[in-house]
């Protein structure tokens, strides 16, 4: 059993992750400041569904799940550094999975200093209390936004990145250069993922497919960027824990083949490496719109309109690097997860 810290527990892909690492009988603390960039009553939801009552919630104080002996829970805020570093030092982790973020590529145009304070100076503290508590693993949430103006498909990990189109990407664009100086200066072993349009149950609103159920249910239009022509590496969520979690058994290495006459962009002389965890195969927008209504069983109307500022017309995901090293590969077809997302919704819902 391993002593982990979640980070962005109470959100949609860290909850999923703390469901997974407690089923597989290891010590888990998740850890979110819960904010109220969507609505409160998800994260209320997810909390209660692993143990933790929101009525009893306070501010840095350790709650134990009253379903799952091997969870607690604390409020607190990665840009505290104080009451972090107390949490390491009183929980001594092995292992670390960093999914906190202000998350939204269009919000982070509007609200960029949110971004700076939360994702890069919460991920600072992060790299900090694990270099000074020795943590054995760090593994962190990077995104396929980094990409930006890079057109060549399918992305792979060895392309450049150095040309964000939003605040949100360069803020991901940076934790993955510091992480890796991290790597380099104090030998933190860090495992970088670039999460790929991830979608199911329990996800966040702001999110298209969400958006699109809730407009498809209320008999609203939904808005379609790009007129339509546009494509996602569409992934399940379960898939997207499924590759976190076998990359974060899996410390990094220095590679030793790493060449800095030819350096290669996701490996390092540092124990170092970066990801890709997508499934592989991008959807047409207009096909997933069409699976949705199936599965919801309501013809959309749609309203077509052009493409946002900082948005992308195609993303692919390129996950060579995982399936060598960790034998991955998804699982769910899309018809599948959005079936199971569309049951989730109207549950929750009660559509």
């Amino acid at each position: 059993m391993k002593r982990i810290l979640v980070t962005g527990a109470a959100g949609f892909i860290g909850y999923h992750t703390v469901q997974r690492l407690i089923n597989e009988g290891h010590y888990v603390v998740g850890l979110d400041n819960l904010n109220t960039y969507y609505d409160i009553r998800l994260k209320f939801g997810r909390l209660e569904n692993m143990g933790i009552s929101s009525s009893k919630l306070l501010q840095g104080t350790l709650l134990p799940s009253y379903k799952f002996k091997n969870y607690h829970f604390t409020q607190l805020n990665l840009v505290d550094r104080a009451p972090l570093n107390q949490l390491f030092k009183d929980q001594k982790f092995d292992y670390v999975v960093n999914l906190a973020a202000q998350a939204g590529v269009r919000y982070s145009i509007e609200k960029p200093s949110v971004y700076i304070e939360s994702n890069i100076v919460g991920f600072a503290n992060i790299l900090e209390a694990c270099r000074d508590f020795e943590i054995k693993h760090l593994t962190y949430a990077s995104s396929s936004s980094v990409y930006g103006l890079n057109e060549s498909v399918p992305f792979s990990t060895q392309d450049s990145t150095n040309h964000p189109m939003s605040l949100y990407a360069a803020t991901k664009k940076s934790n993955e250069l510091l992480a890796h100086t991290y790597s380099h200066l104090f030998q933190l072993p860090t495992s970088g993922i670039r999460f790929f349009t991830v979608y199911g149950p329990w996800g966040r609103p702001d999110m298209a497919y969400y958006i699109f159920a809730n407009k498809i249910k209320s008999g609203e239009k939904i808005d379609v960027y790009n007129n339509g022509i546009m494509e996602r590496d569409f992934t399940y969520v379960d898939d997207i824990v499924e590759g976190t979690i076998k990359v974060l058994k899996q410390p990094p290495v220095a590679s030793v083949n790493w060449n800095p006459l030819n350096p290669q962009a996701d490996s390092s002389s540092a124990p170092y490496r970066i990801y890709n965890i997508g499934a592989n195969e991008p959807v047409k927008l207009m096909d997933f719109i069409n699976t949705l209504e199936e599965s919801l069983g309501i013809k959309a109307e749609l309203n077509y309109m052009p493409i946002q500022p900082g948005d992308v017309t195609k993303t692919w995901a390129n996950v060579d690097n995982l399936i060598n090293d960790f034998d991955y590969s998804p699982k769910t077809s899309l018809k599948d997860g959005i079936s199971q997302f569309v049951n989730w919704y109207k549950e929750f819902h009660k559509a």
